[in-house]
């Protein structure tokens, strides 16, 4: 068990709903699936009794609610040296470093951000997915968020689905923009390579906007933020404007190296063997004390080599 068993009547205004909808108003720390499988698996009672998530209530019932841990992480718990921004008793925000996987899948068991955290908060083995509550790519580098509680996990991920907590990513995509927008393409699975993303007309809404922090003679380096999440999001929307992102392996296609670059540039493309993506900034509503929380994050090494190579080659 997570917390203290919970006790409170259903509110007179709430006669008429269902009785899942009502424990979701009643209980707003905790999302509205897990309040249903609470009341499927016994843990919800309805005056001393069970109920169906579909039944009605009347208004004045006394519910009993006995929250559960997920219990749904098996990873082994391993040390890591984890650039931590800030921590308190109910979250965490994580600068991860390029080439660290968040989750483990296969192939990739050890030696993930999931595992140095279980190690640093063991309790987090208790929430879904150890408490993350987005995630960044293997080789995109920047700032994550952790819940530490199940009701600090429950209001960020709420939060992140209201589009209440603002990400943003610096980047460097091939071609020169000539400005700002936005791209608003849906994000599907590729009909044909299930380990890649595509713009198709039946995908899920999602939403990039971009404005121009620098541009380059072949290269443009960008400020990014999401309105939505989707899987590789801006790698596919860039990829789709005929913009990938520099050293995509999945969308960026063959290396480009522009007519007339240096020596110095040259190298520094064909060593730069990432997304050249970083999730900058990232701000959202504390959970606990209702603060608005701002964080940034420092450009890493790699891609401050490329922003700075690709300038002094401009100015050449």
């Amino acid at each position: 068990m997570t917390d203290d068993v919970r006790v409170e009547t259903v509110p007179e205004n709430l006669a008429g709903e269902r009785l899942d909808r009502a424990l979701a108003r009643m209980f707003p720390e905790y999302s509205r699936t897990r309040l249903k499988d609470w009341l499927v698996e016994g843990f919800v009672t309805v005056n001393g009794g069970p109920m169906r998530p579909k039944d009605l209530v009347s208004g004045g019932e006394r519910v009993r609610l006995q929250p559960q841990a997920a219990l749904s992480v098996t990873s082994r718990p391993e040390r890591l040296d984890l650039d931590v921004v800030y921590e308190d008793s109910h979250l965490m925000v994580v600068d991860k470093p390029p080439g660290l996987v968040v989750h483990p899948g296969a192939g990739n068991l050890r030696g993930t951000l999931m595992n140095g955290l279980l190690h640093r908060v063991p309790g987090l083995a208790d929430l879904p997915r150890a408490g993350i509550v987005h995630r960044l790519d293997k080789d995109t580098s920047g700032l994550l968020l952790i819940g530490k509680t199940l009701t600090a996990h429950t209001a960020l991920v709420r939060q992140m689905s209201a589009r209440e907590i603002s990400r943003r990513y610096v980047a460097v995509c091939v071609g020169v923009l000539t400005g700002g927008g936005t791209i608003d393409a849906p994000i599907a699975r590729h009909p044909v390579d299930r380990l890649r993303m595509s713009v198709q007309d039946g995908g899920k809404p999602a939403v990039t906007h971009y404005r121009v922090l620098r541009r380059f003679a072949a290269h443009t380096y960008i400020s990014v933020r999401l309105e939505s999440g989707r899987t590789h999001q801006i790698r596919v929307h860039f990829a789709w404007r005929r913009h990938p992102l520099v050293g995509d392996p999945v969308y960026g296609g063959r290396l480009a190296i522009p007519a007339g670059a240096g020596a110095e540039l040259k190298e520094v493309l064909r060593s730069f063997r990432r997304q050249a993506l970083h999730a900058s900034q990232l701000q959202f509503t504390h959970p606990a004390s209702g603060e608005s929380l701002a964080f940034e994050a420092t450009v890493p090494a790699d891609l401050e080599t490329l922003v700075q190579a690709l300038g002094r080659d401009a100015a050449a």
